[in-house]
């Protein structure tokens, strides 16, 4: 934090201790002199200056840390390992040209996946501030911190109703034979017709429970007609919403500690899996289909596209649960290590769940004699239609299902762990009081969840999966690729590149040389490459958007469904300007200087971080202030200084 000290120090040698003292006027407050003899006191001016002159009035609240490095890595790894790293993947990799879509996917991860992820990192643990807050590095773009707390909030709307259907499919489960078995009562006219061997999905008994059991979408005649709320469903949501209250209520201390199950179960349902499907007849036939490469396919422009998505899709980039998360690190933590740790992690454990799924439905293409290709779907069809019929051919499909569905709540539960973590310390950052209560915390967290919930009955009605498709296209669509640009923008030519690389060099004291030169590559990347590549994806986004229809199945979206997607989308990215206006207006002098001035660091900026250098406290900007003040010097002044020149000589 930056006071007068520096400002004089900045003048001459002489005027420093003099201006040291001098502070004694500033804003009305007296400060004791320290009693350090100039001559004699060679420490910085950041060890020995008195007390700050402008105090806060509210007094500091204590955030908290994590228990330990490994309850982050786990929670970071919990919050990007998630439901789309079993359903997304696998279905882009195959419908991409197999094992030939890993090359644009790598390209991707370690252009902008990569640094995107440090850079969120590195500003949350340096800035130990929630999205919004963190962002008293350059006021001007407080927006994307906006920005990132509304797509977390879309996000956390529809993806705990993913593990409201979780719940009702584990539920199902426990009942011998399987509902969306052939070989339940209900479905014996359906599997003994005829058509359900030949390829038709329409008599699929799997399809038939997931869309008339568990949707009701055969009740609904599109998004103009919801219909009544699916009691089942909506218990189902309410469960989960009371479980991520009481995950949650003690903060990270609490979370922290639920990660250790929730982290790590899906890796032992996962190796269980493939163990079970690679012994099944046909798993080989569905594993080549996985990986037989097209290599015709990496010019088209799509997959390059899906890659780029599938990247922000698991990693969580731009929607401020990473950024939240690393706020509680200690200020020390090596960030650069756990980015390549949590990276790669994630990334492998989608290509190891692809060998799981493909195994099961290559046996499931075997035994109903059609190609992989018309078993496989995508999204929630993949996990709840040809997953769940897989399972129903497996010997012991009761367990295997029970396992598996447990394994998505787990999956879903840590994702939505890191999204509500962004919400909830962005409003205690800019509301601190809230931390010191906790009761008045605790009734936070719980209106917070009450609300989603009550706005998730829409997407448990008979049409909601049409909401929750709507949701879920436009949510982390072209507004989620804006934020990331900005900031990527943001903290390379506003707060400056090189100033970003010092700060992370400051957090890591005992710097190892690989870190330094890993810095440049990541430099590169920040300046020049990821808002390239961003910007590439951003344009095609849209003019997929323009040219392609919103559907579901085979219902096509009217047009004021998609311009209410798109409005989803942009109110998420006009907080940027929104905000940018306001933090200029804020200023004072031409436009220029309000410009320049909004991009400073305020003074509280490294507040948190008296532990780093001194030199943080010189790379401050002398002249930028967070409140007015003045100095009135006096005749005792010049007198003071004329004795501390005498003295020191």
């Amino acid at each position: 934090m930056q006071d007068l000290t520096a400002a004089a120090a900045a003048g001459s040698p002489a005027g420093g201790s003099s201006a040291h003292q001098n502070s004694l006027h500033l804003n009305g407050h007296g400060v004791i002199k320290n009693g350090h003899n100039p001559a004699s006191s060679p420490e910085p001016p950041f060890e020995s200056r008195a007390p700050s002159p402008t105090p806060d009035p509210t007094p500091e609240v204590e955030r908290g840390q994590w228990g330990g490095k490994h309850e982050f890595l786990l929670s970071c790894i919990g919050y990007c390992v998630g439901l789309g790293n079993v359903w997304r993947f696998p279905y882009l990799c195959y419908r991409n040209g197999g094992g030939v879509f890993l090359i644009p996917y790598f390209i991707m991860l370690f252009i902008t996946g990569v640094p995107l992820f440090l850079m969120e990192l590195s500003l949350g643990q340096y800035g130990a501030a929630g999205p919004i807050t963190v962002w008293k590095c350059c006021p001007l773009l407080k927006g994307i911190g906006i920005g990132m707390l509304c797509v977390s909030t879309l996000v956390c709307l529809y993806y705990n109703v993913i593990i409201a259907w979780t719940f009702y499919y584990l539920g199902s489960s426990f009942q011998s034979p399987l509902p969306w078995s052939c070989d339940a009562i209900a479905n014996a006219a359906i599997c003994g017709n005829g058509t359900f061997g030949n390829g038709s999905k329409a008599h699929s008994p799997s399809e038939i429970f997931w869309n008339e059991n568990v949707l009701g979408v055969v009740n609904s005649d599109g998004l103009h007609d919801p219909g009544p709320v699916r009691w089942p469903l909506a218990l189902c949501l309410l469960a989960a919403w009371i479980i991520i209250f009481f995950c949650m209520l003690k903060g990270i201390h609490s979370s922290g500690k639920v990660v250790y199950v929730t982290a790590t179960f899906p890796y032992f349902v996962l190796i269980v899996l493939i163990i079970r499907g690679a012994t099944l007849e046909g798993s080989i036939q569905g594993v080549a289909f996985y990986l037989t490469p097209d290599w015709s396919r990496l010019a088209n422009a799509q997959v390059w596209n899906d890659a780029a998505s599938q990247i922000f899709y698991s990693l969580g980039i731009g929607v401020g649960g990473l950024l939240s998360m690393a706020s509680y690190n200690k200020f020390d933590n090596n960030v650069i290590r756990d980015t390549i740790i949590i990276t790669t992690g994630n990334c492998t454990t989608s290509f190891f769940a692809g060998f799981a799924i493909f195994s099961i439905l290559g046996h499931m293409a075997w035994r109903k004699g059609v190609p992989v290709a018309e078993v496989a779907d995508t999204g929630p069809g993949l996990a709840f239609v040809a997953y769940p019929e897989a399972l129903a051919l497996l010997p012991g499909s009761v367990f295997w299902s029970i396992l598996f569905f447990l394994m998505l709540f787990m999956l879903g539960i840590d994702t939505l762990f890191g999204n509500m973590e962004g919400i909830t310390t962005a409003v205690l950052d800019e509301f601190p009081h809230l931390r010191t209560n906790t009761l008045h915390k605790s009734l936070f967290l719980g209106a917070l969840c009450f609300g989603f919930y009550v706005m998730g009955l829409l997407l448990v009605t008979n049409g909601g999966i049409y909401w929750f498709t709507l949701i879920d296209s436009f949510s982390t669509s072209f507004g989620l690729i804006i934020i990331t640009l900005f900031m990527c923008i943001g903290i390379s030519f506003f707060y400056g590149v090189n100033q970003f690389c010092q700060d992370i060099i400051d957090m890591i004291c005992h710097c190892p040389p690989w870190c330094s030169k890993v810095l440049i590559y990541f430099k590169a990347c920040w300046v020049f490459c990821t808002p390239f590549l961003l910007l590439f994806i951003l344009t095609y986004i849209f003019i997929e958007m323009y040219n392609t229809p919103l559907r579901y199945g085979s219902y096509v979206y009217p047009r004021w469904g998609k311009a209410l997607g798109v409005c989803m989308g942009a109110t998420c990215c006009l907080q940027i300007p929104v905000w940018a206006i306001v933090a200029i207006s804020r200023e004072t002098g031409t436009l220029k200087d309000r410009f320049r001035k909004a991009i400073r660091p305020l003074n509280s900026w490294r507040v948190n971080n008296l532990n780093s250098t001194g030199r943080a406290e010189e790379r401050m900007e002398p002249e930028r202030v967070e409140a007015p003040f003045t100095v009135t010097l006096t005749d005792a002044d010049f007198t003071a200084m004329t004795w501390e020149m005498g003295s020191e000589a």
